[in-house]
């Protein structure tokens, strides 16, 4: 295992990351949907990470996405290659390779491997033809046969619980239940395989699973298996905490556009993967963006008395470009 201290984290209570039941968004009390809207405030105002109860995700689907995972990464590595997005696609889709991401500057290459999946479009489409950012068709492994049923209907099933996360970030705001039914009209979102061997013992310094950062868009859903890795910057302490898996949940975060949104009044927060457990580990991030026309420009409820925006307005495909820039070069 590897003995660098600086990737160690700290074990903390478990309501250190809230579970937050988000089961009565769907109710018809409006009453009840304000309760889980003020759990949800408290959650993203502190830390801007929580632990998403009550979902409605089907455990079979879910378990098949984890399944039709571990087949692709079991593949030798010259049948993974031939699915790699910078040669199969223009779109940032399919295969990405080992080493093939540095998420925290100045470290070296993060230790995944990963599949892109987004929202299948045809050659065809004028959003396609017209070259915008992460749209195409998604790239299928052809000796996989259960592979695109699954991530198709998982893909939708994220789409829909994203927007009923929305509707509960609205109301923790005090806003109108469909205050983000604009920025979800057309939405941009990305579906990612993780695979994260073991920490090596001759790593190199500072070495990670995946380097610290913060995600790019508006919300994180996060689905890990049993190993643990996820590691959590506790803003107030400056430590590393763990995010260990808790069954029945996914793990939910904030990204920048978010926070840009609310002034930093809800946080994105940075976190880290550091695999130590000896085993492989495999982990399922959806990362829900919004409409690509969209500007995200500051809620002026969440600006406090005398205080002023603190950054530009930016459509959301600017943004994640200028962070796909960062992150790839």
């Amino acid at each position: 295992m590897n003995m660098n201290t600086s990737l160690d984290a700290k074990r903390v209570s478990g309501d250190a990351l809230p579970i937050v039941d988000v089961t009565d968004l769907c109710s018809t009390d409006p009453a009840k949907r304000r309760a889980v809207g003020a759990q949800l405030r408290a959650a993203c105002a502190d830390k801007g990470f929580f632990y998403c109860a009550g979902h409605g995700i089907p455990q079979g689907l879910i378990d098949a996405v984890f399944e039709e995972t571990r087949l692709f990464f079991d593949q030798p590595e010259e049948t993974k290659l031939a699915y790699e997005k910078s040669k199969v696609s223009k779109a940032n889709r399919g295969y990405e390779v080992l080493g093939g991401q540095v998420l925290e500057a100045g470290t070296p290459p993060d230790r995944k491997e990963g599949y892109y999946i987004g929202l299948e479009l045809p050659e065809t489409d004028p959003r396609v033809i017209a070259g915008r950012f992460n749209r195409g068709p998604n790239v299928w492994p052809a000796d996989l046969p259960g592979f695109e049923p699954t991530m198709a209907a998982y893909f939708e099933a994220m789409r829909r619980l994203s927007e009923r996360l929305m509707k509960g970030i609205a109301l923790s705001l005090d806003l109108s239940e469909d205050y983000f039914d604009t920025f979800k009209k057309d939405p941009v979102a990305t579906l990612r395989l993780l695979h994260y061997p073991p920490q090596r013992k001759d790593a190199e310094p500072d070495e990670k699973g995946a380097g610290a950062h913060t995600d790019w868009g508006a919300l994180t859903l996060l689905l890990q298996d049993d190993v643990g890795g996820l590691q959590v910057l506790d803003n107030k302490s400056g430590e590393w905490i763990h995010a260990d898996p808790v069954p029945g949940t996914f793990v939910v975060n904030l990204g920048d556009a978010l926070a840009h949104w609310t002034n930093d009044l809800y946080k994105s927060t940075k976190h880290r993967v550091v695999n130590a457990s000896g085993r492989e580990r495999y982990s399922v991030p959806y990362f829900y963006d919004g409409d690509a026309d969209y500007e995200v420009v500051c809620i002026p409820t969440c600006l406090k008395p005398g205080e002023e925006p603190k950054y530009e307005p930016i459509t959301v495909e600017g943004h994640l470009m200028n962070m796909y820039r960062k992150s790839y070069g």
